[in-house]
């Protein structure tokens, strides 16, 4: 299908977004806040700007006639970008500010799974000072989560026992989230722990249809073996069947049920949701429980589904952003690794402004993908900037061999950056197939 597209943001989800459209006969109109290669080389014309300006968004869009838009990442959209561009006459992959807040508040998430009774809710406390959050700590003993209601990206989540050592670390914490307002919120959820292992399970949504992508395993932590501190997402993989090994065939279907019961919930309450829903499951003993939901697809997670996407994602776009029916979208049956590269210091003391180097035909020629991020390109020079630099994918018909394929890629990055190479690797998806059997009981 041939359509004029406007692509929002300039991250590694948003060139996979724009590299789909493209391949499948959309013209791309982008929107970013960083001058992302990968995203300019295949666009007819772009805009730089901070992508919370709405009104100059609609009005780039109004300029270049695009007949939708799609919008990567959520903090437009929580803004009400959908909105805006819905009253000026251009249908929006993305919810409003109304569908959004599945993602811009936790508190609001939580709620409507409790009054629609769907599964998978967890025991939570709104928390607005030191009193509120120690009553909820006495309730959960030392298995305790620490949420600030808003948007943190990915970054604000705090675990008694890991991030937090002691309950005078959750104090501290507590006082942090109301001093400063962390999430744009002085308020928070504490919630019950739960243990197991974590699974994203991604779809494509409007009031008529609902379909769901492959399941994906993100890896938010900083360091190799699951240590350090939370980041935006430093890599993931996903299977040739379109599950994960530790994950079965009842968690599977649970939380699918549980995304379609989610949407109803919003249509009941008076929420069209068109656009891309996430959730963030954890598969435990006792059943499939719900991290969060997010309004958009996940970064990483967008760029293994997107690359093993085998129908026609612009005419999937359109019918979404319109309201239309459609069916099930079709995928490849090949898994998928990616592995993010990150400038050094990445998340703790970061070294920013750095060349980065990239052989593309070098990658490429060794079957991967790359997908540029927060960087900028100024005369053909590549320079970090405070984010995430750019993503490699290797596609296969193994994860062992998408994996070995990235790590050789790798070869052809040069620069001063740090990368999480046991993603993918064997020894880590076993300690994650027996930490469920172990959760389980099997």
């Amino acid at each position: 299908m041939q359509a004029k597209v406007l692509v929002v943001g300039g991250g590694g989800r948003e060139h996979a977004i724009a590299a789909r459209l493209h391949n499948t006969g959309s013209e791309i109109f982008a929107v970013m806040r960083n001058r992302n290669p990968g995203i300019t080389r295949i666009s007819s014309a772009y805009l730089i700007c901070p992508e919370n300006e709405l009104e100059k968004i609609c009005e780039f869009g109004k300029k270049n006639h695009v007949d939708f838009a799609v919008c990567g990442p959520e903090e437009p959209l929580v803004h009400g970008l959908a909105d805006v561009l819905g009253g000026a006459g251009i249908p929006c992959v993305g919810p409003g500010k109304a569908g959004a807040q599945i993602e811009g508040s936790k508190f609001f998430a939580r709620e409507l799974m409790r009054k629609h009774s769907i599964p998978g809710l967890v025991d939570y406390v709104v928390a607005g000072d030191v009193s509120d959050a120690m009553r909820a700590f006495d309730k959960f003993g030392d298995k305790f989560v620490i949420k600030p209601i808003g948007l943190t990206g990915g970054k604000g989540v705090k675990i008694m026992g890991e991030q937090l050592a002691t309950r005078a670390d959750a104090i501290a914490y507590v006082n942090e989230i109301i001093e400063k307002g962390i999430g744009q919120h002085r308020e928070m959820l504490i919630e019950e722990k739960v243990e197991g292992e974590e699974f994203t399970l991604q779809a494509f949504v409007n009031e008529k249809s609902i379909a769901f992508a492959p399941l994906v395993q993100d890896h938010k932590r900083l360091y190799e073996g699951d240590t350090g501190p939370n980041t935006g997402g430093m890599g993931s993989y996903s299977c040739s069947d379109f599950m994960l090994p530790f994950i079965t065939k009842e968690d599977h279907e649970l939380a699918r049920e549980i995304m379609r019961r989610t949407v109803e919930a919003l249509a009941n309450d008076g929420i069209v949701y068109r656009g891309f829903l996430y959730g963030q499951f954890m598969a435990t003993a006792d059943g499939v429980r719900v991290i969060e939901f997010n309004c958009r697809l996940g970064d990483p997670e967008a760029m293994n589904v997107l690359s093993i996407h085998d129908d026609d994602f612009t005419e999937l776009c359109f019918k979404i952003a319109h309201g239309e029916r459609f069916s099930e979208t079709g995928f490849r049956k090949e898994a998928t690794v990616c592995k993010y590269v990150v400038p050094e210091g990445y998340g703790t003391k970061m070294v920013s402004q750095s060349e980065i180097r990239v052989n593309e035909e070098a990658i490429t020629g060794n079957g991967c993908r790359v997908y540029y991020a927060m960087v900028n390109e100024e005369n053909g020079v590549l320079m970090t900037t405070t984010s995430r630099a750019l993503a490699i994918v290797g596609c296969e018909k193994d994860i062992e061999s998408a994996e070995r394929h990235v790590e050789h890629a790798l070869n052809f990055v040069k620069g001063r950056f740090y990368v999480r190479h046991d993603i993918g690797k064997k020894e880590l998806i076993q300690k994650r197939i027996l930490h469920m059997q172990k959760i389980r009981g099997s």
